[in-house]
């Protein structure tokens, strides 16, 4: 059944799975995509505006880590590894959540969430992230945040490509 997202940079759509819209190219994701190969996508979380909140998502529609192929597992953990380096690199990001679930309405996608200075004020554990992540949806869609986000993207594009994962 098709729902209504609204995107952080205030695009609303409506679709049956976002992942798989954002996967397949239906629809383009906040600042386009950083780097996919044949089995992964990564693209800037679409609905948080916090740079270098990125996704990790399959393009096969699954929804638990027991699914994944071997040639899925082997891929997965070394995106995550070059997108972790390129957040610490590029960005400056120390310390990173990672989140994923199994009772998502989307399939299997890894949330990198970056922990900002920022965000102390929420709290410093796990618990603090859905105030976070709200805060970033009603707050920071500003022009001046955006922008910061566009530019974390194009530097994370930019050195995902330059290592040419595969």
């Amino acid at each position: 059944m098709p729902r209504k997202i609204t995107l952080a940079d205030g695009r609303t759509v409506e679709v049956d799975c976002l992942s798989c819209a954002l996967t397949s190219g239906l629809i383009t994701p906040t600042g386009g995509v950083i780097y996919e190969t044949n089995l992964f996508h990564i693209h800037q979380d679409v609905a948080y505006p916090i740079r270098g909140l990125i996704i990790l998502a399959s393009k096969r529609h699954f929804y638990g880590m027991d699914e994944l192929t071997e040639a899925e597992q082997n891929e997965y953990i070394s995106l995550i590894h070059k997108i972790r380096r390129a957040q610490r690199e590029r960005l400056g990001i120390d310390k990173v959540y990672y989140f994923y679930n199994e009772d998502t309405t989307h399939h299997f996608h890894l949330w990198m969430v970056p922990r900002y200075e920022w965000m102390e004020a929420f709290g410093g554990s796990v618990e603090s992230l859905r105030p976070v992540l709200l805060h970033a949806r009603n707050q920071m869609n500003n022009e001046e945040n955006m922008k910061a986000v566009f530019e974390g993207i194009d530097e994370l594009r930019e050195a995902l490509h330059r290592e040419r994962i595969s």
